[in-house]
C-alpha cells in the first residue's frame, strides 16, 4: 500500500513541518500525496497553516487541489492569497466549479474574484450565475466540444484533437444541427474505433437523456445514475446546447442532496465544510434550534401523562410500561419516514402514491405490532398479570400500525406542499408518535381495565 493510500498518515507529516518552520519537509510532503488527499489535509488545517501550505504547491496543482475543496475553504485560502497567486487559481478553475464557490462566497470575495478574471471567463462565470439556484444551469460545464451531424469521422476527430484541450471533458460529444440545436451525442469510443469515412449520423444516438438548464439539479443528477451515462447534455429552452453536466460535478450534487438529508433526518440542520475543522461552538450552533423545537414538542408527553394521572393512580403497573411503549412507537416511525424520504430521493415513490404507501405501512406497521406484541404479552403475564399485559399487546399493535403510517405519510404530505421531505425528520415524527401513542396506551387502559 503506498502513503497516497494511507490517509490516516496525513494529519502528522505536514502539519508537523509547518510548526517546525520546515518548508522543505512541508513542500515534499504536498509533492507526494494526491490532490484529494491534501485538499482533505488542509480542510483540517487553521487558516493561516492551510494558506502557508497552498502556497507552496506548484501552479498547475494548486488549482486542482481547491477545486477538490469545499467552498467554505476555498474562501478561507483565497483571503490570504496575493494578487497573482490569486488571480491564477481562480482564473485556472474551471467554470462550474468557480460558480459553485461563487455560490456561497461573501460579496467581498465574490466581487474580487470576478474582477480578478480575463474578459472571456467572466463572461462565462455571469452567465451560469444568470441561472436560477440549484438548476442544472449552475453545475454544467459550457466548455464542450460540439460535432455537426454532416462531419465525417476523421473530420470528428480533428476537431477533438483541435478543441479538446479547451473541454472539461471530451468522453461524450454533444451532436448539433447548423442551429445548434442538440440531436444526439456520440462517445469518444465510438469515434475511434469506426471506419474515418463514416458520418457522424451514422454514430450518434439520438435518444440520448438530456436535462434543461433551469432543471433542479439533483433530478439531473439522479437522472445520469439511472441511466449510468458518464456526461449529460443540457439544453436551453429551445432545445440548444448549453453545457454538459459531467459525473463528477453529478457526484458532488448527490452527496451534497444526501449530507442535507441525513442531518435534517437525525433533527440538526445541514452545514459546509470538513467535521474536524468545524469549531465545538459551530456544531451546537447548528444542532440546537433543532433540539429546542423538539423539546417543545416534547412538552405533549408531559401534558399527556399528566391528562391521564388518575388512570396512572388507579393501576401504577401501567406506568412501567411507558419507555417501552412509546420507544417502540417512535423506532417504527422513524423507520417508516428514513425509508419513504429514501424512497423519495430516489425516485422509487412519487408525491402521488400517497395512499398507496399509507396503506402499505399500515401493513406493515399491523405485521410488527402483531409480532412484538406476542412477546409482550409473555413477558407482561410474567410480571405484571394477563391484564394489564393484554392491554400492552393491544396497544403495541395499534401503536405500531399508527407509527408506521403517520412515519411514511409525513415525508410524502411534505413533497405534495413543496416541503422538503427530509425536514420531517425521523425525530419529529417521533416525538408525534411518543404523544399520541400515550393517549392510544391508557385509552385502552381505560377501556380494558375499566378505570
Amino acid at each position: 500500500m503506498t502513503q497516497s493510500q494511507l490517509p490516516d498518515e496525513l494529519p502528522t507529516g505536514l502539519q508537523n513541518a509547518l510548526e517546525r518552520q520546515d518548508l522543505t519537509g512541508a513542500q515534499r510532503w504536498l509533492d507526494e500525496r494526491q490532490p484529494h488527499l491534501i485538499a482533505d489535509e488542509l480542510a483540517r488545517m487553521d487558516n493561516v497553516d492551510a494558506v502557508v501550505a497552498f502556497r507552496l504547491l506548484s501552479k498547475d496543482k494548486a488549482v486542482t487541489v481547491f477545486e477538490e475543496l469545499e467552498p467554505v475553504d476555498q474562501q478561507a485560502i483565497l483571503m490570504g492569497l496575493r494578487d497573482t497567486a490569486f488571480h491564477d487559481v481562480v482564473e485556472g478553475m474551471d467554470p462550474d466549479d468557480r460558480v459553485r464557490m461563487l455560490r456561497e462566497a461573501p460579496a467581498k470575495i465574490a466581487q474580487r474574484v470576478l474582477a480578478g478574471l480575463s474578459p472571456r471567463e467572466r463572461r462565462v462565470t455571469a452567465a451560469l450565475l444568470g441561472y436560477p439556484e440549484g438548476s442544472v444551469g449552475r453545475y454544467m460545464t459550457p466548455e464542450t466540444v460540439p460535432l455537426n451531424q454532416h462531419l465525417t469521422v476523421e473530420q470528428a476527430l480533428e476537431r477533438v484533437r483541435a478543441r479538446g484541450a479547451e473541454a472539461e471533458t471530451v468522453y461524450t460529444l454533444p451532436v448539433v444541427d447548423s442551429g445548434r440545436r442538440l440531436t444526439g451525442v456520440v462517445e469518444l469510443k465510438e469515434l475511434v474505433l469506426s471506419p474515418q469515412d463514416r458520418t457522424v449520423a451514422d454514430l450518434v444516438v439520438t435518444e440520448a437523456p438530456r436535462a434543461h438548464a433551469t432543471d433542479p439539479a439533483e433530478d439531473a443528477a439522479r437522472l445520469m445514475r439511472e441511466t449510468n451515462v458518464l456526461d449529460l447534455p443540457v439544453v436551453d429552452s429551445e432545445d440548444r446546447l448549453v453545457g454538459l453536466l459531467t459525473i463528477d460535478d453529478a457526484v458532488e450534487v448527490i452527496e451534497a442532496a444526501d449530507t442535507e438529508d441525513v442531518a435534517r433526518q437525525s433533527g440538526s440542520a445541514p452545514w459546509a465544510g470538513h467535521y474536524m475543522a468545524a469549531s465545538v461552538w459551530q456544531l451546537a450552533r447548528y444542532r440546537v434550534l433543532w433540539l429546542l423545537l423538539l423539546l417543545l414538542a416534547a412538552t405533549l408527553t408531559v401534558s399527556v401523562t399528566q391528562f391521564f394521572e388518575g388512570t396512572l393512580e388507579q393501576a401504577t403497573q401501567l406506568a412501567m410500561f411507558i419507555p417501552l411503549l412509546i420507544g417502540t412507537g417512535g423506532n417504527t416511525g422513524a423507520q417508516a419516514a428514513t425509508s419513504a424520504v429514501r424512497a423519495l430521493a430516489v425516485g422509487e415513490v412519487r408525491g402521488t402514491d400517497l395512499f398507496a404507501v399509507i396503506w402499505r405501512e399500515c401493513r406493515v406497521g399491523l405485521v410488527l405490532g402483531l409480532l412484538l406484541a406476542t412477546l409482550g404479552l409473555v413477558l407482561g403475564t410474567f410480571f405484571v398479570g394477563a391484564d394489564v399485559a393484554l392491554v400492552v399487546g393491544i396497544t403495541l399493535v395499534i401503536i405500531c400500525s399508527w407509527a408506521a403510517t403517520v412515519g411514511g405519510m409525513m415525508p410524502l404530505l411534505a413533497k405534495r406542499l413543496r416541503i422538503d421531505p427530509a425536514v420531517v425528520s425521523a425525530p419529529m415524527v417521533t416525538t408525534l408518535v411518543d404523544a399520541t401513542g400515550l393517549v392510544i396506551y391508557f385509552t385502552v387502559a381505560n377501556l380494558m381495565l375499566d378505570i
